[in-house]
């Protein structure tokens, strides 16, 4: 069963940038797993918002990427660098 998230940050301005770069460090070490079939970092047009999509072939693949990324060097750290809490979504495919 095809699986996925769809995750909304939203980082200060003055962070938005680097947040940007830093939610595609994070896409780039998921699409490097096995069974990662997208992983892409979106914005807002009013920019107060980056966007992550990830889709995976099955849920054992989302959970090997989920480990993967816990041991990757990659900051997904929440902070004050965000205004609020992330928005996540889990889907499965209908």
């Amino acid at each position: 069963m095809t699986v996925g998230f769809v995750a909304t940050h939203y980082p200060h301005t003055d962070h938005h940038d680097a947040f940007v770069s830093r939610v595609q460090r994070v896409a780039d070490v998921l699409r490097s797993t096995p069974g990662c079939l997208a992983a892409e970092c979106w914005v807002t047009t009013a920019g107060d918002a980056v966007v992550s999509i990830v889709r995976w072939e099955s849920e054992a693949a989302q959970a090997a990427s989920m480990r993967a990324l816990g041991s990757a060097d990659v900051d997904v750290a929440f902070d004050d660098r965000e205004v609020r809490p992330r928005e996540i979504v889990q889907l499965v495919l209908a």
